[in-house]
């Protein structure tokens, strides 16, 4: 009997985070785009933590609305918690995080993919990639069915012969017990394609009966929610929130904890994936924290309308019953009862820096990778990577270039550039420290920093594009306005300042001058802006941002600057790098490996010195002049 044989433009393997913005970005495009996923319940699912934003998090959230991706969306129509991180610090460092109802944030996700139009969605494994002359030609499923594509974008997870490890239990299964796909890996590796690896966990989720929350702190949301992406109103997501809770872990919990290390698969041998540094279990932190007598606990509802609870900062690998006396000795869960056992799961992925910085595969033209596959951690990761490989791949159909996205223009440009050229030895998370230019690279200006190029490959809408010119016209003008405003030394000035700690003044000043006191911001001065217009909230928020911190922001620029120089430089991807007199051995061998598209990307790859970078730049230089 025959086999099915169909036909698309894109094929996404894998409809997680990083599958559902690949697949959207790609049908979106106008491209026929069909999406396997092993389970179409899994669809957006969130199968660890039940929230999406944090600490640098926000900020990708925040990009992949800028370039016309959907998670900001979703997450602001789905959240039960919001809450502003870092909001005593400086605006560079500022991220929302919402917690997340599961269940209504997949449902979302599925509803729109399944009605984006170009977009197809097939329940089914995918076990082959088929390549001819080092060129994706599409994939074949389990069943034999062939789907033949111009471009085919791998956003596996954690489902790449994944084992779910708790004690010495060990069962052959995704996440949430969903089916692992167990047949993909040897196809990547008979196709060339280094496999390694990952491990990452869950902590148990709990029954929220079973908690006695008079012993915890209460965590409530903020009472103005700012909303993750640039289009929602802000008016429309204003609502009674649900609480979170904080305890600690305590002497008891580790004693528990140390007298059974040798009964956890993680230290035991059981376990061979490297796991996520920034993310460790509970006994990890017990063994590589050992001075502090107490760590962080937080419970977290998985939803409206479900009891279960997540124990955030307690995942573990430990057996049931070593899972039971450990939570119960924390505060408030003595009398817990496990809803879900805290788990362990080891899956297959690739070292990325087989990838260009397009997220295509060095050796296979037109296969594009994405999330945790990458080496990764985490939704947001995952998604940024899945938008830009599902652009990439449309882009490559096309026969169009890539989009890529450098250090100094967003975090995702610096996620991606980190895969791409450091060997990252365990899962990678973003940071706010991995980003060189953070004080530019803000979350609040990332529609000012990107939304140009979400218009450009045909994300953005002509009227979203039309109101973003429109909102910068209006910082511009109100930032030059203010700096020409002066202020006198009046009575009610001087109230003003006093009421608001800041020091009288002695003469006259502009209002540009007096925002820039840490003291005082622009809202604050209203009462003293006789000719204040009336503005959006955005528009406000960048005019005091880009005031106050004007002197760093220059001074940034000016770095960004003399890395674009580098960046500009483009080393040609045929390039023989042993043919290169003076360049150091290990230098060769690295910059053969990795093939950097430009001078700056090459000098930060590990091994590669300032004297090599020299050496290459002369050499360049010599190879232009004789072309001339």
């Amino acid at each position: 009997m025959p086999n099915i044989k169909e036909k698309y433009d894109v094929v996404v393997v894998g409809a997680g985070h990083a599958g559902c913005e690949a697949a959207l970005a790609a049908a979106r495009m106008g491209l026929e785009t069909i999406c396997f996923t092993v389970s179409v319940e899994s669809i957006a699912m969130m199968p660890c933590n039940p929230n999406i934003g944090g600490s640098s998090k926000g900020h990708l959230v925040r990009e992949i609305d800028a370039l016309g991706g959907e998670m900001g969306k979703n997450i602001d129509a789905t959240f039960i918690q919001s809450k502003m991180l870092n909001a005593s610090k400086g605006p560079a460092v500022h991220s929302l995080r919402a917690q997340a109802d599961k269940s209504d944030y997949s449902r979302r996700m599925r509803r729109i993919l399944e009605n984006t139009e170009h977009l197809h969605i097939r329940q089914a494994e995918v076990s082959e990639i088929i390549v001819n002359d080092g060129r994706i030609c599409g994939i074949k499923t389990v069943s034999g069915a062939e789907y033949i594509a111009g471009a085919v974008v791998l956003c596996t997870g954690v489902y790449l012969k994944a084992r779910c490890i708790y004690g010495d239990v060990s069962y052959h299964t995704g996440p949430n017990g969903l089916q692992a796909a167990n047949h993909l890996t040897q196809s990547l590796i008979d196709n060339g394609i280094e496999v390694r690896r990952f491990k990452t966990g869950t902590p148990a989720r709990v029954d929220k009966r079973s908690i006695d929350f008079t012993k915890m702190t209460e965590q409530f949301g903020d009472k103005r929610v700012v909303p993750f992406s640039f289009e929602t109103d802000p008016e429309s997501i204003q609502k009674e929130q649900v609480s979170c809770w904080l305890t600690y872990t305590n002497e008891e919990t580790h004693k528990i904890i140390k007298d059974n290390l040798d009964r956890s698969p993680l230290y035991s041998g059981d376990i061979h994936g490297t796991g996520p540094r920034y993310c460790p279990s509970i006994e990890d932190k017990v063994v590589r924290f050992a001075d502090k007598d107490r760590h962080q606990v937080f419970i977290e509802p998985e939803g409206l309308y479900t009891n279960e609870m997540y124990l955030g900062g307690m995942s573990s690998s430990m057996p049931e019953d070593v899972q039971y006396a450990m939570y119960k000795t924390v505060p408030g869960l003595e009398n817990v009862r496990i809803v879900r056992n805290a788990y362990a799961i080891e899956y297959d992925c690739i070292n990325a820096v087989q990838l260009k910085s397009s997220l295509e595969f060095k050796k296979i033209s037109g296969l594009f990778a994405g999330g945790q596959f990458n080496g990764s951690s985490g939704y947001e990761e995952a998604a940024a990577q899945g938008l830009i490989a599902g652009i990439n791949a449309a882009l490559y159909v096309k026969k169009k270039d890539p989009l890529i996205l450098d250090r100094s223009e967003s975090y995702i440009g610096v996620l991606i550039d980190d895969l791409v050229t450091k060997e990252t030895a365990e899962p990678y998370r973003m940071m706010t420290s991995r980003a060189e230019y953070r004080l530019i690279l803000r979350q609040d200006n990332a529609d000012i920093r990107l939304t140009k190029y979400g218009y450009k490959v045909g994300l953005i809408s002509e009227d979203r594009m039309n109101r973003l010119t429109r909102k910068i016209q209006l910082i511009d003008e109100e930032i030059q306005r203010v700096k020409s405003v002066n202020i006198g030394t009046g009575k009610e000035v001087q109230q003003v300042l006093t009421d608001n700690g800041s020091t009288e003044l002695t003469t006259g000043v502009t209002l540009a001058e007096l925002i820039k006191r840490p003291e005082l911001s622009y809202d604050v001065l209203a009462s003293i802006d006789k000719h204040r217009p009336e503005l959006p909230w955005d528009v406000c928020e960048q005019v005091n941002i880009n005031l106050k911190y004007e002197g760093y922001i220059d001074r940034q620029l000016r770095q960004v600057e003399h890395f674009k120089k580098l960046e500009s430089k483009l080393i040609p991807d045929s390039l023989d790098y042993e043919s290169i007199s003076g360049l150091r051995k290990e230098a060769m061998q690295k910059l053969d490996k990795f093939r950097p598209r430009s001078i700056g990307q090459a000098s930060r790859i590990s091994g590669v010195s300032p004297a090599d970078i020299s050496v290459l730049l002369v050499y360049l230089e010599s190879v232009r002049r004789r072309k001339q």
